[in-house]
């Protein structure tokens, strides 16, 4: 075998390669791979060496390009020298696929006023919205139907956010109150939260494997605090002050702490139990817009899948959730992304480092939104500039840009399975990205104006969006 080997380095017809996890651990030993092989092939390999007992699928990178052909191919067409060991990073793969939508199923009338914000459960059956017009209203998405108007809100709803457990929606204004409400009635859980002397711009519930049932969020304001509130309790338990101007965004981790981003150009990162500040993560020179964590699709889903799976208990429930979590985070530390009006991004571990791990530009105005997909293994990226940018979610590098619209991108929305990319604009249309090929997969015009909001459902089955034209639409496969 031996000899053979040797031979066929000699005709040069294998190659030298080490396969790596996407952190860049090495799987095995480095060793010679015929040049003929390529995904199949791989795909067998790894498999084996992590002794899988069902083949699991993968995709395959050399220096952040997938391989989709043999090896020889893709070494020679990229000039990639085989004097040195090549690295081949396998990526898993979602073993369900998410078909790509392709046209409106409905369009569904009822805000008096702009849509600002669109939310699938996190079971991904209902659908709630966030308006102008001050309420807030929940959607049959069976029947495509408006199910409840949730009134109490003296100003435009400015966001919107499921318990992960299903049980609640919080909405926050631009009065600065919040509200939970009972998403099978439609009435309020408890009375008006106040506190915030200025508008809402972020809420974030605790994650249901740290606690079910849910009964904490976190909001973030205007007015320089973020405020964590007991639903059960109806109460403000907790005030986060030290931001010098507003909090513009804010995230609760898997791993319990509180990540908030402001217009003072910091990140703040808090514990949970007294509202102590531990860390800052300085480096941005303009306000921070956004902030996306890797285990963000886990934290909103909690204890529900694409199986469909229900748990009969809050115990349950909690037990299911951190083994999700546990599963996607696997041994790497929480990650998080920060986007900025200075046009650049970092990417942070914060629990090992208050330092960034990558400075990511590329974006030539503001960045609006930032998003990780579900995997955990790409973050998305909407600005002003009216692109949308792809990046590796574990390194930061810069992947690819998807341009078309032609306005600024306001948000954008991932499929379950990270393979699709939705993204709503100014120039009034929806688009659907191909994460593999790297092109538009899907135009989705009908939107008579600006469209403010976007989500693709926890399930992958529908999106939807709203805007300045005051109607939900509904769009399927």
């Amino acid at each position: 075998m031996e000899v053979e080997g040797d031979k066929e380095m000699e005709n040069g017809n294998s190659v030298m390669c080490q396969l790596a996890d996407p952190e860049g651990n090495p799987l095995g030993t480095a060793m010679y791979l015929p040049q003929n092989a390529g995904p199949k092939e791989l795909q067998q390999i790894v498999n084996t060496l992590l002794s899988n007992e069902e083949r699991l699928p993968y995709a395959f990178y050399i220096s952040d390009n997938e391989l989709v052909v043999e090896l020889g191919n893709y070494l020679q067409k990229n000039k990639v020298s085989v004097e040195k060991v090549v690295q081949i990073v396998y990526q898993p793969q979602a073993i369900f696929r998410i078909r790509p939508v392709n046209r409106c199923s409905a369009t569904i009338a009822g805000h008096t006023e702009s849509v600002l914000s669109v939310s699938f459960s996190p079971d991904g059956q209902q659908l709630a919205s966030g308006s102008g017009d001050t309420t807030v209203r929940l959607w049959d998405i069976a029947t495509q139907t408006p199910m409840f108007t949730c009134t109490g809100h003296k100003n435009w709803v400015l966001c919107i956010a499921w318990s992960p457990d299903g049980k609640y929606l919080a909405s926050g204004s631009k009065a600065g109150e919040l509200q939970c409400w009972n998403p099978q009635t439609g009435k309020p859980s408890g009375s008006p939260l106040t506190g915030h002397k200025k508008w809402i711009t972020g809420i974030s519930w605790e994650p249901v494997h740290l606690q079910a049932p849910c009964r904490r969020f976190v909001s973030a304001s205007k007015d320089g605090d973020a405020r964590i509130w007991d639903v059960t309790l109806s109460k403000c338990v907790m005030c986060l002050s030290g931001h010098t101007l507003a909090v513009t965004c804010v995230k609760w981790g898997g791993d319990g702490f509180i990540y908030t981003g402001s217009q003072d150009c910091t990140i703040k990162v808090w514990e949970t139990k007294q509202g102590k500040l531990i860390r800052e993560l300085k480096g941005h020179g303009h306000w921070v817009n956004s902030l996306a964590l890797s285990t963000e699709y886990v934290l909103r889903t909690g204890a529900f899948d694409h199986t469909g799976k229900q748990c009969s208990t809050p115990e349950e429930m909690k037990e299911v959730a951190l083994a999700r979590y546990n599963k996607m985070r696997g041994d790497a530390p929480e990650r998080l992304v920060s986007g900025s009006d200075d046009f650049t991004m970092f990417l942070w571990e914060p629990s090992v480092s208050k330092h960034p791990k990558a400075r990511m530009t590329g974006h030539q105005q503001a960045v609006n939104h930032v998003y990780f997909s579900p995997d955990g293994q790409w973050v998305a990226s909407a600005s002003f500039d009216k692109s949308v940018k792809l990046w590796n979610g574990v390194t930061g590098k810069f992947v690819a840009a998807f341009r078309g619209h032609v306005g600024p991108v306001y948000q954008i929305s991932w499929s379950a399975d990270s393979r699709l990319l939705l993204s709503g604009s100014k120039d009034s249309t929806l688009k659907i990205w191909d994460i593999r090929t790297q092109k538009l997969k899907q135009d989705l015009p009908g939107h008579a104006d600006e469209v403010f909001a976007v989500d693709w459902s926890p399930d992958g089955e529908k999106v939807a969006s709203g805007g300045r034209d005051r109607v939900m639409k509904l769009w399927m496969g």
